[in-house]
């Protein structure tokens, strides 16, 4: 009978821990409010962000300018990357393929431009493998759209924010020709 009653007790106690314990990835910090309003003197500034949506792929693909990694598109998260002015292929790696995925963009020096990263999850879409179609598959399938500050800002200045700056790649920066 005692071995029942410690179970009674400690069986509740490790489950509410383990449910109010903070995961590791909630430790990033929110996007700052003391983050520079403007890029450097001479570059631009291209915030990427990605609304946390209780439905979409949770996936992490690379985000891309003129095909060269800028960062890791991160559910709920944002970051901005200072780049020299000039035109850019604004992209993200996935595994369908849909008009209006990437955007062409010309960046004048002092500019900022807010890029939003969506999933659409049912793009590709298979299986059934069983009854009422369950163990299906589903391929993410991501789209770069273009926000003005007003409707971007809001949803950056809640999200975790993993930092910004020039592209580097160890020690030396990556300068993007212009197309």
């Amino acid at each position: 009978m005692p071995r029942l009653s410690l179970f009674r007790w400690v069986l509740p106690l490790c489950a509410a821990m383990l449910l109010f314990a903070s995961p590791p990835y909630a430790q990033a910090p929110a996007a700052p409010t003391a983050v520079s309003n403007v890029p450097p003197p001479g570059m631009a500034r291209i915030w990427w962000y990605r609304a946390l949506e209780p439905y979409s792929s949770l996936a992490t693909p690379y985000v891309r300018m003129n095909g060269v990694i800028a960062g890791v598109s991160q559910p709920g998260g944002a970051f901005y990357n200072d780049v020299p002015p000039g035109h850019y292929h604004l992209s993200v790696d996935t595994i369908g393929e849909d008009f209006g995925q990437t955007k062409d963009v010309d960046l004048m020096p002092g500019m900022q431009i807010f890029a939003k990263v969506v999933s659409n999850d049912n793009w590709i879409t298979g299986g059934g493998g069983g009854r009422g179609g369950a163990g299906g598959y589903r391929r993410d399938t991501f789209y770069v759209w273009l926000y003005p500050v007003e409707q971007a800002w809001p949803i950056i200045a809640q999200s975790y924010f993993y930092g910004g700056g020039p592209l580097y790649a160890g020690q030396t920066a990556i300068v993007l020709p212009p197309r």
